[in-house]
């Protein structure tokens, strides 16, 4: 028991400082740029760069105070959780037109492919889920990339394979991706906005509809996320 409680604080103090690294970062780029924006001799330019920055790290901490609350709700299994029978591959295809200017901002190939599958499921639990993993996708593909979004009906089981041609996951970080607040290699991390959450979000929810999530990736080829679940 003593052990239980000595890693359970652990784990709740290792929490709370990733928490406060997160939030510090952003906070400081606010305070600074705000504080700059007091002198006069500021270019257009310039005051306008810094408050562009402003706004960006206003929205990243805004995205974090979203992710930390939806994990504690979904992890607190008191989350609501409404199973209804909806069309899965109509789902991730509106989600695909939705990011339509995503994509074609950075004129990357989008190979589709769904099969009709109804499903029994949250279907608002499971936006979050495509909407994370297809955004990750177009995020960390260069300009001029490849992404594959197909979804197939085997032996009752919804298969669904999101694949790019992106910077990819090295298979020491493969490990942790899911955990919180984990970040694979720099390139992949606070540069480029991430909170370290959504992927500790969309394991969740999968594990929720008793389904699997996989991912299978090689640096500088690529990444390919598979979620299982049973229809």
């Amino acid at each position: 028991m003593a052990k239980q409680l000595k890693e359970m604080e652990a784990m709740r103090q290792e929490f709370i400082s990733n928490v406060s690294h997160e939030i510090q970062s952003p906070l400081t780029s606010i305070g600074g740029f705000a504080k700059a924006l007091q002198y006069d001799e500021l270019t257009n330019e310039e005051r306008s760069h810094y408050l562009s920055i402003i706004e960006t790290e206003t929205y990243r901490l805004s995205k974090l105070s979203d992710n930390l609350l939806k994990l504690t709700s979904l992890e607190s299994e008191h989350h609501p959780f409404e199973r209804k029978s909806y069309r899965l591959d109509q789902q991730i295809r509106n989600i695909i037109l939705a990011s339509e200017p995503n994509w074609m901002e950075k004129e990357l190939e989008i190979d589709v492919s769904l099969e009709k599958v109804q499903i029994l499921a949250d279907e608002d639990l499971m936006s979050q889920v495509w909407i994370n993993l297809i955004h990750n996708s177009i995020k960390f593909t260069p300009s001029f990339g490849k992404i594959r979004i197909h979804l197939k009906n085997i032996d009752g089981k919804a298969i669904i394979k999101i694949s790019d041609t992106g910077i990819g996951i090295s298979k020491k970080d493969q490990v942790h991706i899911f955990e919180r607040f984990f970040k694979a290699d720099k390139a992949r991390e606070r540069s480029r906005g991430g909170s370290g959450l959504g992927l500790s979000i969309v394991k969740k929810i999968t594990e929720m509809h008793n389904g699997t999530i996989l991912v299978e990736s090689e640096i500088e080829k690529g990444t390919t996320f598979t979620i299982v679940i049973q229809i």
